[in-house]
């Protein structure tokens, strides 16, 4: 168990420079909520028109939480940073962080950015009300790969979440936004 600690310990100090180098950065380019509404609004474009299956899904969506760019680099250590906005009715409802954290063998760096589409008042209040949501915990969020893709339609549409990823750039081994945490922030 002491070992454990040590590990855990060792983990942390490891990653804490990227994490504050990475708060610095985010923190100087910090978008403002124009940037951020007109970005969203241009990666759901690019995104529908590559993706015929979200612009559908996106028809029935209670409310979209897009982040149209997401940073992601690690060397064993790893993290990602991207800010977003969520809609509701075609209006801008909020704003957005998503964090996530990881280690293993891992290396490189990309940009990528990811929308989930929010099918349910369920899941619409749960992000409301949370203090975060860890995709992964709470309402099923299941990403919508290429596969899947051909396989959905809006009478197959039985879960809270789904989630397009897109725009994917740079040398990282995998993606995934399972784990990933995203919390409301003030702009």
């Amino acid at each position: 168990m002491k070992s454990l600690r040590y590990v855990a310990l060792a983990i942390a100090l490891a990653a804490a420079p990227m994490f504050s180098f990475g708060a610095m950065a985010s923190g100087a380019a910090e978008s403002t909520p124009e940037d951020l509404n007109r970005d969203a609004a241009q990666a759901l474009q690019n995104l529908y028109k590559a993706n015929p299956v979200a612009a559908d899904i996106s028809k029935h969506a209670k409310a979209v939480l897009v982040f149209p760019n997401i940073v992601k680099a690690g060397l064993v250590f790893g993290g990602s940073y991207g800010e977003g906005v969520l809609t509701k009715g075609g209006a801008f409802a909020g704003y957005f962080n998503s964090v996530s954290a990881s280690w293993g063998l891992q290396a490189g760096a990309q940009s990528y950015g990811y929308a989930v589409f929010l099918m349910t008042h369920k899941a619409v209040k749960y992000l409301d009300k949370s203090d975060g949501w860890e995709i992964g915990v709470g309402p099923t969020v299941v990403v919508v790969n290429e596969g899947a893709a051909k396989n959905l339609s809006t009478s197959t549409l039985k879960d809270d979440a789904y989630a397009f990823i897109f725009d994917q750039q740079g040398l990282m081994a995998s993606l995934s936004i399972e784990g990933t945490k995203v919390s409301r922030i003030k702009r």
